[in-house]
């Protein structure tokens, strides 16, 4: 609350000026850590969190010590744990201590998930960047922005940022500045228009550097590149761009194709994507993340890859500043898929959590499901997981998206409930099952 009167109240070029100085002083704090990092910024709308979990899977399978951070989870060489911030990209302070533990912990590789409100607010500023890279572009955080083209243009700052900075010198060696871009992406050539060492495109339409062929989804996904086969256990078209957008990146920076496919091959996930809840129940349960319209299409277009009976699905929407105009078609595109729709609270901030639960539930009505039959609003999350699972009988598969692996609940006056849905649908099972 007094966040948004600050914002009302002071001239938005003084608020600039600080987010800015913020950035600078940080980085001069910490003493600059990544001009001695080689380090990787991921943007785009979906996949910024699997793309970066599995770069930093390959480089480490080429022998490197990496460290991360993004929307799932911070790493610093072999220790990982849960991004418990709620924040995609850390502030500027926070994100400079980061790079500094990196540093002193021998990292030779950072990868940083680069959101568009982190650049709006300049944290950026004050990394030098070595290699960016765009995943996609989907309607997203426009409220935020005012517009698409806005939202366009606040994560081609990234990519203009990338050359503000001389080439840097690490062990001898100028590394050098490089993007990759999906070229597949409508967008991509805004991406593709900064000055850079190197360009390099991925895709599966169009003729890029990493373009994937002979393309399998079924029953394993597969694809070639420069004739090399890979096999990955992550399912979906969008995998495939998550591993080549990783893939493109790792073999330009020197990695052989040879490792990226042992990599790609052995990599397992990331917590709260797909995510299996399996506590011996004779139903299967899937936490995902999926927030908004193009992950929720994705994530629908894999649940074929599974035999299940009745689908039911427990989901919300965000507030604090998110695309409204989502919420009603993230209801109605639940409604005509699922067999049961539970509507529940998931990320409110400052705005009122039945309005975005009455606003979900008019587009699952819209698809013709009807309230206390197959549509139900249940405000406490909990409850609304614990409904999901007493529905669910033998071959359901019950599908809980919105959150994946985040830690907390935020509402009102910047509060937070601790949270995992993770951990609910485990307590949840084993009410039902110890009763």
């Amino acid at each position: 609350m007094i966040k948004q009167i600050i914002k009302k109240i002071i001239p938005k070029s003084i608020i600039n000026f600080y987010h800015k100085f913020l950035a600078i002083f940080a980085s001069f704090i910490y003493r600059n850590p990544s001009n001695k990092l080689i380090v990787i910024g991921v943007t785009g709308t979906n996949g910024k969190s699997t793309t970066i979990s599995l770069i930093s899977h390959i480089l480490e399978e080429a022998g490197y010590k990496v460290g991360s951070s993004s929307t799932a989870e911070f790493k610093i060489g072999n220790k990982s744990w849960l991004n418990d911030q709620k924040m995609t990209m850390l502030g500027r302070l926070k994100l400079q201590n980061l790079l500094y533990k990196m540093l002193k912990e021998k990292c030779e590789y950072a990868i940083i998930e680069t959101s568009s409100e982190g650049i709006k607010q300049f944290r950026h500023l004050g990394i030098n960047y070595d290699v960016v890279v765009f995943t996609n572009l989907t309607p997203e955080h426009i409220e935020s922005h005012g517009s698409f083209e806005n939202y366009k243009n606040c994560k081609l700052e990234l990519f203009k940022h990338l050359t503000k900075y001389k080439n840097k010198i690490i062990d001898g060696e100028e590394i050098k500045k490089i993007i990759t871009v999906n070229r597949d992406d409508k967008n991509s050539g805004y991406f593709l228009s900064f000055d850079a060492d190197k360009k390099v495109g991925f895709s599966i339409n169009k003729e890029s550097e990493y373009q994937a062929k002979n393309v399998e989804l079924k029953p394993q996904t597969k694809f070639r590149i420069k004739n090399q086969e890979f096999k990955t256990n992550l399912i979906g078209q969008f995998n495939i761009y998550n591993c080549l957008c990783a893939i493109s990146v790792c073999n330009t920076l020197g990695v052989s194709i040879n490792i990226c496919v042992k990599a790609i091959e052995n990599y397992k996930g990331v917590p709260g994507r797909m995510e299996f809840i399996n506590c011996g129940q004779d139903f299967k349960v899937i936490v995902d993340y999926a927030p908004e319209i193009e992950s929720m299409r994705n994530l629908y277009s894999i649940l074929d890859y599974f035999y299940y009976e009745k689908l039911i699905h427990v989901l919300g929407s965000c507030g604090g500043g998110r695309d409204r105009d989502r919420q009603p078609i993230l209801g109605k595109m639940s409604g005509e898929r699922a067999d049961f729709v539970i509507i529940t609270n998931e990320d409110p901030y400052e705005d009122d959590p039945m309005k975005i639960i009455n606003n979900v539930t008019r587009g699952a009505i819209d698809s013709g499901k009807e309230l206390d039959k197959n549509l139900f609003k249940i405000l406490d999350r909990r409850l609304a997981i614990r409904k999901a699972i007493e529905l669910a009988e033998k071959d359901d598969l019950v599908l809980i998206t919105g959150k994946g692996s985040e830690q907390f609940i935020c509402v009102k006056n910047g509060k937070k409930i601790p949270w995992d849905d993770r951990r609910v649908a485990r307590e949840e099972l084993e009410v039902k099952f110890n009763n």
